[in-house]
């Protein structure tokens, strides 16, 4: 049992690893703990404490006390000032410094429930970066990103040149009624990511468009009239393309996975097929709940995969991961997560494309585009490419 959760360790702490460069925010604190270089370490006795020090009628030095709370702490004194050391109660012990006898600054916690958190503490509190490590004979989670007021967060992604940008276009890049815009697709350049959130940028923002999806189908008889000229553009220009149906409530799902196939070219190195839902709590109650719904997604996924080859990818917002995708664990086990979501901090689910912002700027496109960033960089891209596109 132990060494499977040793190797489940490793596979947390691996994928987290591939995924980050050293200009992420916590990248070495996490790397040194992959390698074993753990704050917090076992306490053998407690022996090897020179028990209470005093000058005069002050702590100074290594003393064991009690705080308000009657938890025990062996810690380092100045001053009758607590400045770092152990503090120990019924759920488990912290190692680190303090001030006005509360955590604070860099420390570390394990519980008695097999928590680890190691990062930065205030007035008793994880704030700022951290990781958790949740393990036990069931799973092990690792946690990375900011936390306030001991709550998490999320991660905060820099944002460089050294990232791997995409967007999704549908018929609105080309214009509304009677306008038409068209696509200047040897222009194309990214040269804003949105103003939904803040957003930490390194450098100017001026990237590449290394990846583009476009609407092909919705439903049982909507096509996208641009969607084969768009598509065509792309792989003229070597953006890997793929093509996306939007999932509707009020057919079939074996219905519309006709549609798409019948609709959507479907090429040697293209991108994996996407189905974006993205119904409302009313348009699954009126199609029969949970239970319906996903019984529909499976009968478009099903055959879809089958005549590409390859999974599809499921595109969905946050919401939706958090009330409605517990209610299919075999999706959230299989298949691939495109996510939407526009806040300030990286979606906390393994996933292969975030779309981070709806109103992003792009050279040779008239009007907002959605804008989306590779979970990884060139390497883990070009595998991706690799091993998930069409073959």
């Amino acid at each position: 049992m132990r060494q499977q959760m040793e190797k489940d360790r490793k596979i947390e702490m691996d994928y987290y690893l591939d995924r980050h460069n050293v200009e992420d925010e916590g990248h070495e604190m996490v790397a040194a703990f992959a390698s074993g270089k753990r704050h917090l370490e076992t306490i053998d006795t407690l022996s090897v404490y020179n028990v209470g020090r005093w000058k005069g009628k002050k702590r100074e030095g290594t003393a064991i006390s009690r705080d308000s709370l009657g938890r025990i702490i062996i810690g380092n004194w100045s001053a009758d000032t607590l400045k770092s050391g152990l503090r120990i109660d019924s759920a488990g012990i912290y190692q680190g410094s303090f001030a006005n006898n509360l955590a604070e600054g860099h420390g570390s916690y394990i519980s008695t429930t097999g928590h680890y958190f190691e990062g930065h503490w205030e007035n008793d509190q994880r704030e700022g970066f951290g990781l958790q490590l949740l393990e036990n004979e069931v799973l092990t989670v690792l946690k990375t990103g900011l936390w306030q007021k001991d709550v998490f967060k999320g991660e905060r992604m820099n944002y460089t040149s050294e990232r791997i940008y995409g967007i999704d276009i549908s018929r609105y890049q080309h214009g509304k009624g009677r306008k038409y815009y068209p696509i200047h697709w040897q222009q194309l350049r990214i040269s804003h990511l949105g103003s939904k959130s803040q957003k930490k940028i390194s450098g100017v923002v001026d990237y590449p468009v290394s990846f583009c999806y476009i609407k092909s189908t919705e439903g049982i008889s909507i096509r996208n009239k641009y969607y084969a000229t768009d598509y065509a553009a792309a792989r003229k220009h070597g953006i890997h393309a793929g093509a996306y149906h939007f999932f509707s409530t009020r057919t079939g799902g074996s219905a519309q996975a006709k549609h798409f196939i019948a609709s959507t070219l479907f090429r040697k190195g293209d991108l994996p097929p996407v189905l974006d839902i993205e119904p409302s709590d009313g348009d699954i109650a009126k199609m029969g709940g949970a239970k319906a719904l996903f019984s529909n997604i499976r009968a478009w996924l099903q055959p879809v995969e089958k005549f590409c080859g390859v999974k599809p990818i499921l595109y969905i917002n946050q919401r939706f991961v958090n009330k409605w995708l517990p209610e299919a664990p075999d999706l959230k086990r299989d298949y691939k997560v495109w996510i939407a979501r526009y806040g300030e901090y990286k979606p906390d689910v393994k996933l292969v494309v975030w779309q981070l912002s709806p109103d992003g700027r792009v050279k040779g496109i008239t009007g907002e585009v959605d804008i989306n960033v590779f979970n990884g960089y060139q390497a883990q891209f070009d595998e991706f490419i690799e091993k998930e596109t069409i073959k």
